[in-house]
């Protein structure tokens, strides 16, 4: 169900994109994010960070588009929120604590020995980084009905073989840390 909710905004913009144009579904995602934080905030009494770091960032770069007439600006979201967040992981692991973010979330949860953290944090990092690179290629080698159906269905996709990699990666080493505490 967070899935879903997660994705939300991403799903409104793919349907008036299609059923409109690129800038009537810039302004459902816009709408749709600010939807997405008061939902997640009234049922919870907090923000998620993945949604106001969206948030802002669609304010931001979609108003551009709007303001300025031109996709380039939308079309550019995805790789500047995947970029920032290869840079919160890299961050963790270099600069921000003793513990790279990836174990944060995790680690209450997942037994690892400290190497494969470092391993799994910098995994999430270069996905990012890829992720944000493959949206740039799309951009500027396909058109926009194209970029659009990548981002709903292409990224989607890559992060859920990224996921489902990763949990068979962590399976195979959660019993090698257990076995080697």
């Amino acid at each position: 169900m967070k899935l879903l909710f997660d994705f939300f905004p991403i799903v409104l913009f793919f349907i008036a994109y299609k059923t409109y144009d690129i800038y009537v579904a810039t302004m459902v995602v816009i709408v749709a994010s600010f939807i997405q934080v008061a939902v997640h905030w009234l049922q919870h009494r907090r923000f998620e960070n993945m949604h106001l770091i969206t948030l802002v960032l669609v304010i931001v770069m979609g108003g551009a588009t709007l303001l300025l007439e031109n996709e380039l600006f939308i079309q550019w979201k995805p790789t500047v929120i995947n970029w920032l967040f290869a840079a919160v992981f890299i961050g963790s692991q270099f600069l921000f604590g003793k513990q790279p973010i990836m174990q944060r979330m995790l680690g209450k949860s997942i037994s690892l020995t400290d190497a494969l953290w470092v391993q799994l944090n910098l995994a999430w990092a270069i996905f990012f980084i890829i992720s944000g690179l493959a949206n740039l290629y799309v951009v500027y080698n396909y058109d926009m009905d194209a970029w659009v159906n990548f981002k709903l269905f292409g990224m989607m996709g890559m992060t859920l073989v990224f996921i489902v990699a990763q949990g068979i990666w962590l399976a195979k080493h959660m019993k090698t840390a257990e076995v080697e505490k």
